[in-house]
This record gives structure tokens, sequence and C-alpha cells, in this order.
């Protein structure tokens, strides 16, 4: 809600929301308050990043791709809000979040030694990322960015993360160089006056930096930090929530929603209608004053005078589901979630249900590789400072870190379980395309068996073609050994049967 412009945010549909979500975290707005009475004033101050430093200019130019500040915190309040008050807003946060990490994950890394180093950042009771990492992942999607920063044992390397409140963060310093790069955080003031500066991490040497880039990163002086957005642009300093798009019209759903709620009392009220026939002005006053409404399942006794009728609403209202069901979709549509996910299962069917789930699940696919390469770079951070803890410098692993035994990587669980009999029987008929394509001379055997592989591969099998073609071969071979061992059918053995000896 509220992100188009002032003239619309101030508009009779946002009202009610901005009202809720404004008392909800102490702006103190007043019902009362108009467009015409009410201004928002940004609080004065400066934050001094890459543009005010004297004789730096951006080489890669200005980017006005990101909300101002007010905007952008409006957008994380509103997010949060509706998260915790709409239905379905929730629904387009949590089954993403559910996908994703409802059966956990592990970690695959070569070297024990170094799997014991993971082991023990994962299950540090101040980490917790059994309990936390959710709750992580799931304020990416809510605010669009997570800030995490680090605390480092300087004795032996041992890390644990903390958190950074998105709604504190002022500013995201962009490497003058290179504008997709991030390279500092600066949250905002306290009430002391006091802003932090942090650095954020990037796994590997200064170096990678330009010179005056790294004089700047040295000005973040208030520790390290992860940095990760997600919905945003390249030359985009900040992430935007998932609900960024949809806020307005969850908000309108909403609203339609509590107007049926109201319909249906009206629907179901209803008055006595009493008329009294030949009755003069005088007499009808005096019924009336008399009169009392009659209780459930009581008798009423008259002549023909009185005429009792239970009069019901008319409101000639309009086909409120299909207005209901537009809206809904039109939501759900532009977070590429079918219909039939929220209790719309209308004419779906399995079949159709199948096919409507694809897309959906690209989407999914494409946010599950972003947190397994958070995880990664996270993981990745703890093994750099235990080796430099333990070696003083990272050059001082003798090549740890570029070894493949070294690098941890974060493995999930398939998003969803397949339909393994249409995979089954798709193998069988390519094993039987391609044996007879090969025997034809049409097709290679690699070639073949690379079009195996295809199928296996969604049965979760990966078959490398060159050296499973060397391995049926050398079993063809020993297989061939076996049958040509000596002493049954040889010339002298044949010769003695013909003979009859």
């Amino acid at each position: 809600m509220g992100l188009k412009s002032e003239a619309q945010w101030w508009g009779t549909w946002g009202l009610s929301a901005l009202q809720a979500a404004a008392r909800s975290v102490g702006m103190g707005y007043s019902a009362n308050s108009t467009p015409s009475d009410t201004r928002m004033v940004e609080a004065a101050g400066t934050t001094v990043g890459t543009e005010d430093m004297t004789g730096w200019k951006r080489l890669t130019g200005e980017s006005k791709r990101d909300l101002n500040p007010i905007a952008q915190r409006r957008m994380q309040e509103l997010a949060v809000y509706q998260w915790k008050t709409s239905p379905l807003a929730n629904r387009l946060i949590e089954l993403p979040l559910a996908y994703l990490l409802a059966e956990g994950l592990k970690v695959d890394i070569g070297d024990e030694e170094a799997r014991e180093w993971i082991d023990r950042f994962w299950n540090d009771p101040i980490n917790a990322m059994d309990l936390k990492l959710p709750k992580k992942v799931r304020e990416l999607a809510i605010f669009g960015e997570q800030c995490w920063p680090v605390f480092v044992n300087e004795f032996n390397g041992h890390v644990r993360l903390g958190y950074l409140d998105p709604g504190l963060i002022e500013t995201v310093v962009l490497d003058p160089d290179n504008v997709e790069q991030p390279i500092g955080i600066v949250t905002r003031k306290n009430k002391k006056g006091q802003a932090r500066r942090y650095r954020i991490i990037v796994n590997g040497p200064e170096d990678v930096f330009t010179q005056r880039t790294q004089e700047i990163r040295e000005t973040f002086v208030d520790g390290d930090c992860f940095y990760f957005r997600v919905n945003d642009l390249s030359v985009a300093s900040r992430g935007h929530s998932d609900l960024l798009a949809q806020i307005d019209w969850i908000d309108g759903y909403e609203n339609a929603m509590f107007g049926e709620l109201e319909r249906w009392d009206f629907l179901r009220a209803f008055i006595w209608d009493l008329e009294l026939t030949g009755a003069t002005p005088e007499e009808v006053k005096a019924r009336a004053a008399e009169v009392k409404t009659p209780h459930p399942g009581s008798v009423r006794v008259h002549n023909e005078g009185e005429k009792w009728t239970a009069v019901t609403p008319d409101l000639k209202a309009v086909d409120a589901e299909k207005n209901a069901r537009l809206m809904r979709n039109h939501v759900m549509g532009g977070g590429t979630i079918p219909e039939h996910w929220f209790g719309g299962g209308s004419d779906v069917n399995r079949a159709t249900a199948g096919e409507m789930g694809e897309p959906t699940f690209k989407i999914f696919t494409m946010r599950q590789r972003l947190v397994g390469y958070m995880i990664t770079e996270v993981l990745r951070f703890v093994v750099r400072m235990r080796i430099i803890a333990v070696f003083g410098t990272e050059a001082g692993g003798n090549g740890m870190l570029e070894d493949p035994n070294f690098q941890p990587v974060a493995v999930f669980p398939e998003l969803t379980a397949k339909d393994t009999s249409k995979y089954a029987a798709a193998l069988s008929q390519v094993v039987l395309a391609a044996g007879s394509a090969i025997d034809r001379g049409l097709m290679s055997e690699q070639t073949g068996i690379a079009m195996i592989g295809l199928v296996a591969g969604q049965l979760g099998l990966e078959i490398d073609a060159a050296a499973e073609l060397e391995a049926a071969r050398m079993e063809a071979k020993a297989r061939q050994e076996e049958d040509d061992f000596p002493g049954f059918g040889t010339p002298e053995t044949d010769k003695k049967d013909a003979s009859g000896d």
C-alpha cells in the first residue's frame, strides 16, 4: 500500500491500513488527520558515504533505482504488518519458506576437520542455525534485505552471528568503482546521535578492491557484517519486500472481505412490518406505543385489522464470490502462487494442478539457490576465520581455501516429491530408442548414454556419459574373457568329440 505517490497513499483505500500500521509502530497517527494538515518530514541530518568524500566521484554514475528512505521504511513496516494480519499476505511469505526449509538442509565439505568447524558454528547456542535460519529467510522475504554482524574470536577464529533490524539501516554504501558491489552499512542514529558503520564482508583479500575503495572501507570501523538483498536491480543499493507489488491489492482484498462480513450481517437482519387496516393516525400511534417485538416461538393472535410481515433487506449486491476470486488471483498470480494453494480448488484436478505448479517451483528454486549462496558464503567465512586464526594469514594455509575439500556446499532436499512413474516409463522408451539408433549407426554410444542420463537425472541419478561408457566397455570385456575360459569349446575337445573317443 502506498508506495506509488503521496496522493494515492492518502487515498481512502489505504487510509485504514495506514492507521493500523501507524499505531503498531507508534507513529501517533490521528484519525482526524487529513492530507491538508498532515505533513511527513524526514529527520534532519546527513550520512557520510562515498558521495561525501572530497575528491571522490562515482565512475559508474548515480543510481536512482532505490525507494526514497521514507518509502523504504514504510514498505518494511507495512510488509510486516500485512504478514501479521492478512492470511493472504502470510501465505505469500510462508508457503515458499516451507518448501525451502521445512525438511532442513545439510552441508557438504570434504575435510573432516573443516566439518567440525562448521558443526561447531552451526550448533553454537547463540547461532542456533536450525532455529534461526527459517526466521532469517522469512525476514529476507518480508523486508527484502538482511544484515548479520559477525563476532569473531581472535584466538580460535570461532564465528557468531548477530542481527541488525533492516529498519535501522540508513544507507548502504556502494563501491564507487563498481555500483553493483555494496561495501558498507551505515545505521540510523540512536538516541545519543550515534550511527554505526559496518564493513560488508567479501570472502577474499581486500586487494580485490581498488585502492580508493579500500580506503573507504577502512572508515567502517564498527565491525564486519554480511549483507544480502532480494528483488533489487544491479544499480540499486537496497532490497525490496516480496510483498511490495501486492501491498495495495492485499489491502483492497482485506477491505472487501470485511465489507462482505458487514453485508452478511445486514442480510441476516429483518424487521417486523405491522400494517393496521383502516386505522386512524391516532390509533396507529397508540398501537405503536403498546406493541412489543414477538419472541422466537411465540404466538400472535389478531384479527383481520392487523397484518404482520417479516421484511428482509434486498441489497441488490453483485456476485461477491467472483469479485473476491478475481482480486485474490490477481494477488496470488503476482506471487506466482496457484489459486488452489489458497483454498480455491474450483475446477482444478490433479493433472492441471501439476502443470500449474511448475512456474511456482521454478521461482522457489531461484530463491533456494540464493539462500544456498547466502549459507555457503557464511560457512566459507567460518572456514577462513579458522585458517587465519591457526596460520596467521589466509596465505598461511598453503592454498587450503582453494582446496575443494575446504569448500562448503549447502545441499537442499527436493522441493517436492516427484511422480517417478512417468519418468520410469520415459526411461524405458529412451533406452529402447537409443539402443535402436546405435544399432543402426545413427548415434554414438556416448550420445545414447547422455540421452539416458537426462531422464535418469529426473529420478535423482546423475550419469557422466563418458565415464559410464568406459565402465560399460570394461564390464563387457570382463564378461567376454569369462566366456572364453580355456577348456570349453577348444579345437582339441571338439576333435575328440567328433572321433567318438
